[in-house]
């Protein structure tokens, strides 16, 4: 199997197929992602979360912010299954998806745990992270708030957050208030949709 033209061993496509029954069995009670994108799992969501993996596929420890329906905190945690190292720490308050998260956790076998709490209070119990990520979920000014705990005088500590075709506008807004080294990775999945890493992040006095 190939997710965005790249090779996934027979182990890790057997771990996602069981997470994509177990998404469709949950996602017909609770809402894990927008209902016009449900029919297009594969590509919409696993292989897009992929690509986060594909850009530091090493066996680090990362935390997921907002974790919801498991992307792309679950394909991390199932790629680091294969590797047998690394671990994610999927951020999720609302308990009904945390529950979900769990599930797919035992279920896959993925290398991760879940932490049913705000994302402002998540640092309290995530001391320290190599990789952050996060899908669909704030705007870039306020992604980097919620970054900056883990991020704040570690300089090897790197973000990877999923922006849409607005993201140049963002990243003006966050350059007001926040320092911080960017590279631009254009989507393998979405036109005009790209992945910000980000590293150096330092708040502008």
């Amino acid at each position: 199997m190939k997710l965005n033209g790249i090779s996934v061993s027979r182990e890790t496509t057997e771990r996602l197929e069981v997470f994509s029954t177990l998404f469709a069995k949950w996602a017909r009670s609770i809402n894990l992602v927008a209902p016009s994108t449900k029919d297009d799992l594969w590509q919409r969501h696993i292989a897009d979360s992929a690509q986060i993996f594909q850009l530091s596929p090493n066996p680090l420890t990362w935390v997921d912010l907002g974790s919801g329906g498991g992307f792309p905190g679950i394909i991390t945690s199932i790629f680091l299954a294969e590797l047998g190292d690394g671990w994610v720490h999927l951020v999720e308050s609302n308990q009904k998806k945390a529950s979900f998260l769990r599930t797919a956790l035992m279920e896959t076998g993925g290398r991760g745990s879940v932490h049913p709490v705000r994302i402002e209070s998540a640092a309290q119990t995530i001391s320290e992270c190599d990789r952050i990520s996060a899908r669909a979920l704030a705007e870039l000014p306020q992604l980097l708030d919620y970054c900056s705990p883990w991020m704040r005088d570690r300089p090897d500590t790197v973000a990877y957050l999923h922006k849409g075709r607005d993201y140049q506008a963002e990243i003006v807004k966050a350059n007001s208030r926040w320092e911080f080294d960017l590279l631009q990775h254009a989507s393998a999945v979405e036109d005009d949709s790209v992945i910000l890493e980000i590293s150096k992040l330092h708040r502008k006095v």
